[in-house]
């Protein structure tokens, strides 16, 4: 394991991983909001229902969910170590005159990380750990898309989900970007495209998760 100790080390190593865990990160995204975004058919959580158990089944999606959860905690751990080095590395002079030429989100990646790990934390004892370790859902005595109306008919979760979109939100708004850029894929054709794509992300994919507490919550997903 010495070469993940010597990348781990390396600046240029952690942007790496940082880079590559992000884009898996990214794509899980993509995923986990389509198959959530099924609630929308409005046909009693049917459509979704059949999403989530082929997603909860499959032996190929159980697996890579391993992988998931391994590049999950190389991002989290990555990232603080690379916010720990640029905080030291950086004088209070250059961090108050560089201000004026960076966004509050992308000095911020730090807090807002820890923000999505306290909701992840909360996300994950809501419905993950229902799903996969109890029985409540394996032996038919409830669905996902029940414990998602059991959850959101209280207001607290809906108001922390909304919370951690938007938390999420800015982590995007600088981390998709960033995640192209660390692999060096930074060229003047087509950064400005990426960013575009990932201003559009940033805002259209946490726009959606947050619709959906609010919408089962005041019933409009039935």
């Amino acid at each position: 394991m010495s070469w993940v100790t010597k990348t781990l080390s390396s600046s240029l190593g952690r942007k790496l991983l940082m880079g590559v865990t992000g884009l898996s990160l990214i794509a899980f995204l993509l995923v986990h909001c389509g198959i959530n975004a099924c609630i929308f058919f409005n046909d009693g959580g049917e459509t979704f229902n059949k999403a989530a158990e082929f997603m909860g089944t499959n032996w190929l999606i159980r697996t890579a969910e391993i992988g998931l959860f391994l590049g999950l905690i190389v991002h989290i751990v990555d990232g603080l170590l690379l916010w720990k080095s640029n905080n030291e590395k950086r004088p209070v002079k250059y961090a108050v005159n560089g201000a004026a030429n960076s966004t509050w989100y992308s000095r911020s990646m730090g807090l807002l990380g820890t923000l999505l790990l306290i909701f992840l934390v909360i996300h994950l004892r809501h419905f993950w750990v229902v799903s996969r370790f109890t029985d409540e859902i394996t032996s038919g005595k409830e669905t996902l898309f029940g414990e998602m109306k059991e959850v959101f008919e209280n207001p607290v979760p809906v108001v922390i989900y909304v919370l951690g979109c938007i938390s999420l939100a800015y982590h995007l708004l600088h981390g998709f970007q960033s995640s192209f850029q660390s692999l060096g894929w930074n060229h003047p054709k087509y950064t400005p495209f990426i960013k575009s794509v990932g201003t559009g992300f940033a805002i259209i994919i946490p726009l959606i998760f947050a619709a959906m507490p609010i919408a089962m919550y005041l019933g409009i997903i039935k």
